[in-house]
């Protein structure tokens, strides 16, 4: 493993940054600032906290403790989105393939 870029959760959870980011922007434009923004800033922190911890991979425990925040921040992005499905029915397209 020469980089982070090589970890399957990190391409997976790119992926889902990729994905999350144009369907916020379906959102109607008074959720600009509250759910959109929400959605993006965690979907980004999953990957942000994986290449933060690679860069700590020396040490073990600080490794592992931004691997909990980056499945906390996960958690939280499947949290949003199933806000968004309920209030915004059909909204975001396929948003149970997302998570």
């Amino acid at each position: 493993m020469n980089s982070y870029h090589d970890l399957d959760i990190y391409k997976i959870s790119l992926s889902l940054f990729y994905r999350v980011h144009p369907a916020s922007l379906l959102l109607p434009k008074y959720e600009l600032y509250e759910l959109e923004s929400q959605l993006r800033r965690s979907s980004d922190s999953v990957t942000t906290n994986i290449v933060e911890g690679y860069g700590r991979k020396r040490y073990k425990a600080d490794f592992i403790r931004f691997l909990v925040f980056s499945h906390s921040s996960c958690l939280e992005t499947k949290n949003h989105l199933d806000k968004i499905d309920n209030l915004y029915k059909g909204t975001i397209p396929n948003n149970d393939e997302l998570i």
